[in-house]
């Protein structure tokens, strides 16, 4: 019997894994298949561990992995598959297959231009800050820097830029010393999924700084969009775990 595991990230704040589990609730209406569970990376429970005893209790013989995370980074590409591999060891008759992250989707830059426009401040001639988590991985500068681009070509912005909270690439306060001569006005838009802890983080660093002309927008969050490109993620995961095994029921 086919499972799917969603993989959230896991917050410090109760309303982020709320916000989550939220979210995710939504998306198992378009997902018909009969077990479905949700479980955290870190910081809230279940754990991935917990989450793939779930379904095992529930009679899985097959469970597909969803991270739900946006860019491929530690997370994605370490922490999740070594999850999956002790599990495989205690699991060795159930068949594990692993989806993708988010990733770079038109669906996604149309949220980012939403964000922008729910200020009422836009113009013409502005320009845009995306703020990625962050991590020392350069496929997620890429990406971030891909999305980036496409978001100034699809909606005619002159410039797009990128930074990040922690990690390699240039960081928020970077690029803040470079703006304080500048009078351009810009949106800033947090690249992520959850609106609390670090955006608030990203507030009080432009308090900070007396640049001017600086709007900071809603994070990408969890809108249908968002959740499109989730089902669409986790149809191409299911539709490869019934060709590898044929055992999608």
């Amino acid at each position: 019997m086919q499972a799917i595991l969603y993989v959230a990230h896991g917050s410090r704040m109760k309303a982020g894994v709320e916000q989550a589990v939220a979210f995710l609730q939504r998306v198992q209406q378009d997902i018909a298949l009969p077990i479905q569970e949700i479980c955290f990376l870190e910081l809230a429970e279940p754990t991935i561990a917990q989450g793939i005893e779930n379904c095992f209790r529930q009679g899985a013989t097959a469970i597909a992995i969803m991270p739900i995370l946006l860019l491929a980074a530690q997370h994605a590409k370490h922490d999740i598959p070594k999850e999956i591999d002790k599990a495989q060891k205690r699991y060795p008759t159930v068949h594990f297959t692993y989806g993708e992250p988010l990733g770079v989707h038109e669906l996604l830059i149309d949220t980012l231009q939403k964000r922008i426009l729910e200020t009422q401040f836009h113009s013409n001639n502005a320009s845009v800050l995306l703020i990625g988590r962050g991590s020392s991985d350069p496929a997620v500068r890429e990406d971030l820097t891909k999305i980036a681009l496409r978001l100034r070509d699809k909606y005619g912005y002159g410039k797009v830029d990128t930074c990040f909270l922690y990690g390699a690439g240039p960081n928020l306060e970077e690029w803040l010393a470079q703006r304080k001569q500048d009078n351009e006005q810009v949106f800033i838009v947090p690249y992520l999924l959850f609106t609390g802890i670090l955006r608030q983080s990203i507030a009080k660093r432009l308090q900070g700084y007396e640049v001017k002309n600086m709007i900071l927008c809603n994070s990408l969050g969890y809108d249908d969009n968002v959740r499109k490109v989730l089902v669409e993620r986790i149809i191409d995961l299911i539709k490869r775990n019934y060709l590898e095994e044929g055992c999608f029921s």
